[in-house]
């Protein structure tokens, strides 16, 4: 039997008991992406959805999926995503309201209309209800690499030794840390869904409150888009040209890099979905390295220990 075929089958099972997408005809279609699911589009008389069929196996990865739950359903109520439908926590599904757009790729990220709406709906979110539970990309880079040391998964050269440049980081961001506001955390473009009117933030499997500069950070850091559009982005949330902030984003844009490849370390020793994590991981490394090693480092800490 197929993994495929496995999955539909856990689909069906579900659908049985999800009182929302009852009735029938009722069409299914598997839909791309997902490194740590398998999403469906399912279409009855009375609604589209989709139904999130999510790992059993992804502690390691810091994931609370009850977490992911509420926090989606808040971030509904923000405005700023989907309805949530139906939630099966046995079955480890969550079934969104289907938001019919275009999936956004990096480069319409790089498109600065666009790019100046996503700063837009990024407001809405962090404006929104807070979330259950705080992230801190630090400190789950440090749970990442107890996991990783402790089961003797891949490092990549350097990796140890730039901790001691992530501290520094870390330090020059305690001297002007601000309110956490509730974030995605992970909005790569993928995440953000275009309707045609407006943009939609989907995926709330790393969702917390956290330093609005993270989730530009990581906006800028998952599409690399270049430093012109960082601070399109940040003046834009903002309303202002800020030194400190662009200096912050790039910064924990930075340390997103260097903590999400752990986070591939762990899915290419676990993963049962054939996608090559290491790669991924390494193309986000590399990029790392060179803010590491680059001419702008220190003058980054410094701006963002400073007021402008």
């Amino acid at each position: 039997m197929t993994a495929i075929s496995l999955d539909e089958q856990r689909l069906h099972r579900t659908l049985a008991r999800l009182p929302s997408l009852a009735g029938e005809p009722r069409t299914v279609e598997r839909l791309e992406g997902g490194l740590t699911n398998v999403n469906f589009k399912v279409t009855t008389p009375q609604r589209t959805a989709v139904v999130r069929l999510s790992s059993v196996e992804t502690d390691l990865l810091a994931i609370d999926r009850a977490a992911e739950e509420v926090n989606s359903r808040r971030a509904a109520a923000s405005g700023a995503a989907p309805a949530v439908l139906d939630y099966l926590p046995d079955q480890h599904a969550l079934v969104v309201e289907w938001v019919k757009g275009v999936t956004l790729q990096p480069a319409d990220l790089a498109d600065e209309t666009t790019l100046v709406r996503a700063a837009t709906v990024c407001r809405l979110l962090h404006s929104g209800p807070r979330f259950v539970g705080e992230f801190d990309m630090f400190e789950v880079q440090r749970r990442y690499l107890t996991v990783v040391r402790e089961r003797g998964f891949r490092l990549p050269p350097r990796y140890l030794d730039l901790g001691l440049e992530a501290d520094r980081v870390a330090e020059a961001l305690a001297v002007r840390r601000g309110p956490t506001v509730p974030c995605n955390n992970d909005l790569l473009a993928a995440n953000f869904i275009d309707d045609g009117e407006r943009l939609w933030l989907i995926d709330y499997e790393y969702a917390g409150n956290n330093d609005p500069c993270f989730e530009l950070g990581n906006i800028w850091s998952e599409s690399n888009l270049s430093l012109d559009h960082l601070e399109l982005l940040v003046e834009s949330y903002y309303g202002a040209h800020l030194r400190h902030k662009v200096a912050r984003a790039r910064l924990l844009g930075l340390i997103a890099r260097y903590g999400w490849t752990l986070w591939a370390s762990i899915q290419d020793a676990v993963s049962p979905i054939d996608f090559d994590f290491w790669s991924w991981g390494m193309e986000k490394y590399v990029r790392a390295v060179e803010e590491f090693d680059g001419p702008d480092f220190e003058r980054l800490l410094d701006e963002a220990r400073r007021p402008d």
